[in-house]
C-alpha cells in the first residue's frame, strides 16, 4: 500500500536542497482545502470572502509536525496554479515566522515556508527570500493577516528569515514528526 500524502518523505531522495510540497489549495482559489489523513481525502475547510483569493499555491511539507500540530505550511510560488494533491519538488527560499492565536486562546508558532518549484524556469534564479520583491512579501504577509482575521484569528508576523533558518525549522519539524 502506498504511503499517505502526510507520510511521503519531506526531502526528495538524493537531494539535500529539494523538499516535497503537497499542494492543498491552488493559486487564485477562494476555497481552502486541507488534506485529512483520517479519510485520505481533501476536505473543504472554508471559503474566502468575495474578492479574496490565495496569491500562490498553499500546502504542506509531508512527514513534518509544526508547533500547531499540523504539517509545516508552505506557500509555493508558481506562475500557474497546480491542483490539490499535486506533489511538487521545491526549493525553500525562506519563511515567515508567525505566531497565531488558536481557537482555545493559546498562542503557537505557525510558520509559513516560502518556496519555488525546483524546475520552474521563471524562478530558477531565486535562492533566498531577499530575492523576492519587497512588495510581494508585503502582499503575502497582508494576505495571511487578513485571511486569519476573516476566520476570527489573530496572527503576528515576527520576522522574515532566509533559506538556512527555514531549512533548520523544517529539519526540526521533521524530527518532531518522527518522535
Amino acid at each position: 500500500m502506498a504511503p499517505s500524502l502526510h507520510q511521503l518523505p519531506a526531502h526528495v531522495p538524493q537531494s539535500r536542497q529539494r523538499v516535497h510540497v503537497v499542494v492543498e489549495t491552488p493559486k487564485g482559489g477562494r476555497n481552502k482545502f486541507a488534506f485529512d489523513p483520517e479519510i485520505q481525502a481533501f476536505k473543504l475547510m472554508g471559503v474566502l470572502p468575495e474578492g479574496h483569493s490565495f496569491p500562490f499555491d498553499f500546502g504542506f511539507v509531508p512527514s513534518t509536525l509544526a508547533e500547531d500540530g499540523d504539517p509545516l505550511d508552505v506557500l509555493l510560488l508558481l506562475a500557474a496554479p497546480a491542483f490539490p494533491g499535486c506533489v511538487v519538488e521545491a526549493r525553500v527560499l525562506g519563511a515567515l515566522e508567525v505566531e497565531q492565536e488558536e481557537k482555545d486562546g493559546r498562542v503557537v508558532r505557525n510558520d509559513r515556508l516560502l518556496a519555488v518549484a525546483a524546475n520552474s524556469r521563471e524562478h530558477k534564479g531565486l535562492r533566498e527570500i531577499t530575492d523576492l520583491p519587497a512588495e510581494m512579501l508585503h502582499e503575502i504577509e497582508h494576505f495571511f493577516t487578513s485571511y486569519n482575521a476573516v476566520k476570527g484569528q489573530q496572527i503576528k508576523i515576527l520576522r522574515r528569515v532566509g533559506a538556512a533558518r527555514a531549512v533548520a525549522s523544517l529539519k526540526q519539524a521533521a524530527a518532531a514528526f518522527r518522535a
